[in-house]
């Protein structure tokens, strides 16, 4: 991976409909050796996104025309760059909505500038596709759940069914120690990796996608299981 500093400078995309933020947060990223450029509105983000593909896209949830969550939906069918969804509203839906459509993270304005830099260059740490969380290994089944993780396929009734990088590191760490109760700490460490600077409560986020994916129920569990006050695990509920 290359960075800032290196031969080829890393993109970066920053998309708010308050110019000069998206200006100041351009100026910040550029001093840390990043192409950045801007856009005001979802459709130019868009637009710039298939252009010039880029590393990390800084993203606003309310945009005239479409929004941010619809530009996260659509960014995430064609680019697996990192997102960070950047909200003015303090209420957890709103971070949940663009944690939910593929954003690896979020900021609530106002917020520091520095921290945002922070962040970005600590996701950018990370591997980009698939992280080596477990070496392969036998096929393992959970009920109707299969999950192959030398193919990197999960399938339920015979299904295959259809999960993000992220989603599926989840799956492939619980299950391949099933008894184990992990935190979200721990859960961050495996699949984001240990320098993730952000909200460990995103582990809840693509937990709740899995489940709706896997067809299960966070009441009765048949794959993923709620252990309070701890995180999660393997298995059916008690």
């Amino acid at each position: 991976m290359t960075g800032p500093g290196s031969a080829k400078a890393l993109q970066a995309l920053v998309v708010d409909d308050e110019e000069h933020l998206a200006r100041l947060v351009a100026d910040y990223l550029a001093r840390e050796g990043f192409t950045a450029q801007i856009a005001l509105d979802g459709e130019r983000a868009l637009e710039l996104a298939r252009e010039q593909p880029p590393d990390v896209v800084i993203l606003d949830l309310m945009l005239p025309g479409i929004d941010g969550v619809e530009v996260c939906r659509q960014l995430r069918t064609f680019t697996d760059a990192y997102v960070i969804m950047l909200t003015a509203r303090a209420e957890e839906v709103d971070k949940l909505i663009g944690l939910a459509v593929g954003a690896d993270d979020y900021l609530t304005k106002p917020f520091s500038p520095r921290e945002l830099t922070a962040r970005v260059k600590a996701m950018l740490r990370r591997p980009r596709g698939p992280r080596p969380t477990h070496s392969g290994g036998p096929v393992r089944q959970f009920g109707d759940l299969i999950i192959d993780p030398a193919a990197r396929e999960a399938l339920v009734g015979g299904n295959p069914v259809e999960l993000t990088r992220l989603e599926f590191d989840l799956l492939d760490t619980l299950s391949a120690q099933p008894r184990v109760a992990f935190s979200r700490r721990q859960l961050v460490e495996h699949v984001w990796g240990d320098t993730w600077f952000g909200d460990e409560h995103i582990v809840d986020v693509h937990i709740v996608r899995l489940r709706r994916k896997l067809g299960d129920d966070a009441a009765h569990p048949r794959y993923v299981r709620t252990v309070r006050g701890v995180g999660y695990r393997m298995g059916p509920g008690a």
